[in-house]
């Protein structure tokens, strides 16, 4: 096995910093805004593989729970997968997301200081208009609308940034946030939130 890898898509976020997270400017040297970092995240994979494996049409999720800064690590994280996937997507999802086989999620090897492992559970990411819904069946509801603009009803983005999500971020806001699991119960409603065209991989 090569262990190539691609991943292609949305990716969802929601955090509990009351204003846009500083995180994507300062590519992770700023504070978090409350001091530590509460985040999930959802992700729709609309093109992928690892190795042989395709991953098309499966939803994931992420929690993350950083005590501080974000680039000096000691995360804890979990990765959620969709019910559906078939084992060998869970294999290789699961190498991804713990960083092991290099690419862009390579930093989450260095990062994370603990993962509370993979959760096979319903997952439903769903655009509504311009509004995501995203639900990880026993802890995740969200929904997460982009922030508008000023000309002609655009959204607010940042483009062309070194975030390593990627680099054109819409900034949003969550009209509803709830996580539950792992001993943490937030409610991060009315808090930052972001959504990212993802082109990952390891086959540059």
């Amino acid at each position: 096995m090569t262990e190539a890898w691609t991943l292609k898509g949305e990716m969802t976020l929601s955090c509990n910093c009351t204003v846009f997270c500083p995180c994507v400017l300062s590519l992770g040297e700023h504070p978090p805004t409350e001091g530590r970092c509460q985040t999930w995240a959802g992700i729709r994979i609309d093109d992928g593989h690892f190795d042989t494996v395709d991953f098309s049409g499966i939803n994931i999720g992420l929690m993350m729970d950083l005590p501080g800064i974000m680039a000096r690590g000691n995360w804890t994280a979990a990765l959620f997968v969709d019910d559906k996937a078939p084992i060998q997507a869970v294999k290789g999802l699961t190498r991804i997301f713990t960083g092991r086989v290099g690419g862009t999620t390579h930093l989450l090897s260095i990062l994370v200081g603990q993962f509370l492992g993979v959760h096979q559970v319903p997952i439903s990411y769903e655009t509504d208009g311009e509004t995501r819904r995203i639900r990880i069946e026993k802890y995740v509801e969200g929904a997460i609308t982009p922030v508008r603009g000023k000309e002609n009803g655009g959204n607010v983005v940042i483009r062309n940034s070194q975030y390593w999500i990627g680099p054109d971020v819409i900034v949003a806001k969550s009209d509803k946030s709830r996580f539950q699991g792992f001993g943490r119960n937030w409610n991060l409603t009315g808090r930052s939130a972001e959504i990212v065209k993802l082109d990952w991989g390891n086959e540059r």
